[in-house]
Formats: structure tokens, C-alpha cells, sequence
């Protein structure tokens, strides 16, 4: 879809629907009037792309201040809009949001996507039109194929204290799916000083699966381990995003929230350069 159309689909349904829960502002709202939110978002030009690979520095990334949501995009989103920046193979968005307490994105439809949750820090509830009703806190993954259509919402569960959350699109390579919600509880331990799979294609494997070829690792890892990573798949490429700490990635230094797309590689090594460094690992298809 283009821009506008993903604009339109995409985060204007949520921060629209939010609107109308916070200001009673009508629900079918001109779209000039939607297309004022998130006016302030700040993109940056500056390339990094090299032969086989792309880094996007933490202060790089896109950027919206709502108040109540404070959201940096690592790839195009809304309205920050860099064409060098609107995918990595396969995976749409990484969105690392802040979200006031008691605050939300309010009931809005999503279709054709894997959408995957990641909190970082406190307690996401979340409902939608299948009629799951949830809270995930830090440990879980949450993922919705969203395929012939879903309506979600999403809200911080504390009143009082802000919360951290990723949210990650990837397209799917299965269009107009039935519609599915599901939710992993990650055993920490495993992802000490270890790759733990949070994600793939197959039902039958360690933590959730889409609609893709993918898998996604998490792992948290001491001061001077060491580690290495091997590609799934020969289409695919791999997304390293730091969440805490900092790292060496086959020679480029990574720090928190820096992200890193490689493809044509097969092997990774990771040398890790501070303390509870925890790196989120997103192997996906590049075509």
C-alpha cells in the first residue's frame, strides 16, 4: 500500500481511536483533521547504508512526542518518513514506545501483518474483536496475525507509572489468514548469556510463530561473553537491536537502542562490552 494508505491504516486508526476516547472527537473525523496527528514527528536523512548492511544509530531513529505517547521508529512510521528507512526485508516497523499511565491506544483494525509485542518495562492490556483479554508484562511476547482483519486495543494496566514497549510489523507470506492471538511466557533463565527463540514459523517450536519465515532471539549476556549466531535461512538477513548495554557485532560497536541490518552473511559473532546487555534478534526473510 503507499503512504497515505498505510497512514491511514496503520497508526492513525489507534491514535484516532484515542482521541476519541480522550477528547470525544467523532469517529469519522475528516482525514485532513487525522492527517495532523503526529505532526511533530522529526525524521532524520543522514545514510548509513553500506554493502551488506545498515545501521541505524539510537539518536537516528524517528521520533513523536504525543504527551501521553513518546514513540521512536526505527523505520518509517506515521508521519516520519525516510525512504531509506521503510524496511528491512520482511519487517515494517520497530516501534520502541513509552506509554503514560493509564494511557492507550484505543480500539482500531489492523489486517495482513504479524504483529509482534515486546514489553520492556511494566504491563500492556490488550483486547480485541476475537475476544482475548489480556495483560503481558516484561517476559512475554504477545503476537496477532492480524490476516482478514482484527480490532485491538492496547493500554498501559498501571495508573500511575509509565511503560516501555516494542511493537513489530512483519508482513506476512500468507495473505487473508484467519485472524489469531497468542502469548508466550519466556523462561528468563534460558536467556542468560544464551540465545532463547521467542518466535518462528512453526507451531511446534520454543515460543510463538507467524505467518513467515522468521525467527526472532532474545538473550542477556554478561561483560566479555562471547556468542555467535547462524542464519536460519539462505533468503533471509538479520536485525540486531540492542535494548540494554552495548556490543560488538562482527567489528561495529553497538549501543542501547542502535540497530543493525546485515544480509549476504551467514555468521554472526557477538562480543559483549558491558554488563545485562540484552540484544533482540530478528532473523527474516530479505525478498
Amino acid at each position: 500500500m503507499d503512504r497515505k494508505d498505510f497512514l491511514k491504516k496503520g497508526v492513525l486508526g489507534s491514535v484516532a481511536a484515542v482521541a476519541v476516547a480522550k477528547t470525544g472527537l467523532a469517529q469519522d473525523q475528516s482525514e485532513e483533521k487525522q492527517d495532523l496527528v503526529g505532526f511533530n514527528h522529526l525524521p532524520n536523512t543522514n545514510s548509513n547504508i553500506m554493502k551488506n548492511m545498515v545501521l541505524h544509530k539510537a539518536n537516528t531513529r524517528g521520533g513523536a512526542d504525543h504527551g501521553w505517547l513518546k514513540a521512536r521508529h526505527t523505520f518509517s512510521f506515521a508521519n516520519y518518513y525516510n525512504p531509506e528507512r521503510v524496511q528491512f526485508g520482511v519487517l515494517r516497523v520497530l516501534n520502541d514506545d513509552i506509554i503514560a499511565g493509564g494511557m492507550g491506544f484505543g480500539t482500531h483494525p489492523h489486517d495482513n501483518m504479524e504483529i509482534i509485542t515486546i514489553p520492556i518495562h511494566g504491563e500492556l492490556a490488550h483486547k480485541d474483536s476475537m475476544g482475548n483479554a489480556e495483560v503481558i508484562r516484561e517476559g512475554e511476547v504477545q503476537v496477532m496475525s492480524a490476516g482478514t482483519g482484527i480490532q485491538h486495543s492496547e493500554f498501559n494496566n498501571f495508573k500511575d507509572k509509565a511503560i516501555n514497549t516494542l511493537q513489530i510489523w512483519v508482513f506476512p507470506n500468507k495473505r487473508n489468514v484467519k485472524p489469531r492471538y497468542d502469548s508466550y511466557v519466556m523462561n528468563v533463565q534460558k536467556m542468560q548469556n544464551n540465545w532463547l527463540q521467542v518466535l518462528s514459523p512453526n507451531p511446534d517450536d520454543e515460543g510463538v510463530w507467524i505467518h513467515q519465515n522468521a525467527w526472532f532471539h532474545l538473550g542477556e549476556f554478561a561483560k566479555g561473553k562471547q556468542s555467535t549466531y547462524n542464519i536460519k535461512s539462505a533468503n533471509n538477513g538479520l536485525y540486531i537491536f540492542v535494548i540494554h548495554g552495548k556490543v560488538q557485532v562482527n567489528g561495529i560497536n553497538l549501543e542501547e537502542r542502535d540497530g543493525l541490518g546485515v544480509w549476504d552473511t551467514e555468521k554472526f559473532s557477538f562480543n559483549v562490552l558491558d554488563d545485562k546487555t540484552r540484544i533482540l534478534l530478528m532473523d527474516v526473510p530479505m525478498r
